[in-house]
């Protein structure tokens, strides 16, 4: 992604490419620190001064750069999330407006996490969910986050559900999605050895054998008749469509297809000992 750099005072470079460079500033500013960035910000709301939006997001960097580190652990490296977080921020500045809201920070936290959220909502996913999926996911995790600062341990899926305003299967539903964000490759191999063997390779199949053979032991108790036998065998001995067993046997798709729900059920009861439990 487009790293975003530092211009030099001098340059007025446009606000949405001018973040400079971070000084070393407690997250938590002192009263009088605070007061004058109010100052600042008042200001910069009246003249839109390239050098105080300048200072400004110097300022509020260690703000940012906190959100960004929620996201700490995912496939994105933490240099990207900063910049993507940095943006988020200069957008906070330049839209912040003291007449309407009494704090900066509570105008610049969800507007740095949406951006951020943007960012893991449309680069990221390795899946395609829908974007209300998308969107609650990224919720919860912001109240996970928010959760085990407050109680400094992991919040039960109750507490997240009463917190994020949700029901229990919706946030289950938004874990189970964010693990889109974390598929891993089949073709990566099982360790960092150069000789090992691919994932894949240790994912085993079904063996289908298995079940023919317990349909064929199963057939004679299941009381097909000639109809329902010569269906089964066409479609799955021989490997003809429905379309084509209709013709061969003189009925429509429909009722083939009728037929061989019938004739499976049969089986599936025998495979189960229904038929001889009942007969008992």
């Amino acid at each position: 992604m487009k790293t975003v750099e530092a211009p030099a005072r001098p340059l007025r470079q446009p606000p949405s490419q001018a973040v400079p460079p971070e000084r070393k500033r407690s997250a938590q500013p002192k009263s009088g620190e605070r007061a004058y960035e109010e100052v600042l910000l008042r200001r910069y709301a009246v003249s839109r001064d390239p050098a105080l939006r300048d200072d400004l997001v110097e300022r509020f960097m260690p703000l940012a750069r906190s959100l960004a580190l929620r996201y700490q652990g995912t496939r994105e490296s933490i240099d990207d999330l900063f910049q993507v977080a940095y943006m988020g921020l200069v957008k906070a500045v330049d839209g912040f407006d003291p007449r309407r809201a009494s704090s900066f920070t509570t105008y610049a936290v969800p507007t740095i996490l949406g951006e951020l959220r943007r960012h893991f909502r449309d680069r990221v996913w390795n899946l395609r969910l829908p974007r209300s999926l998308q969107e609650r996911a990224a919720k919860v995790e912001d109240v996970m986050a928010a959760l085990g600062d407050e109680l400094e341990h992991s919040p039960t899926v109750g507490q997240i559900a009463e917190r994020a305003e949700l029901e229990v299967d919706e946030v289950l539903e938004a874990m189970r999605a964010a693990e889109a964000r974390r598929t891993l490759s089949l073709d990566m191999p099982r360790s960092r050895d150069e000789e090992s063997d691919p994932v894949i390779e240790t994912i085993g199949t079904g063996d289908l054998s298995y079940d023919a053979a317990e349909a064929r032991i199963a057939a004679p108790a299941a009381g097909l008749d000639d109809r329902e036998m010569l269906v089964i065998r066409l479609r799955f001995g021989v490997g003809k469509t429905q379309s084509e067993i209709g013709e061969e046997i003189g009925v429509s798709q429909m009722q083939v297809s009728r037929i061989m729900r019938g004739a499976l059920h049969k089986l599936l009861r025998a495979v189960r000992g229904e038929v001889e439990q009942q007969a008992a």
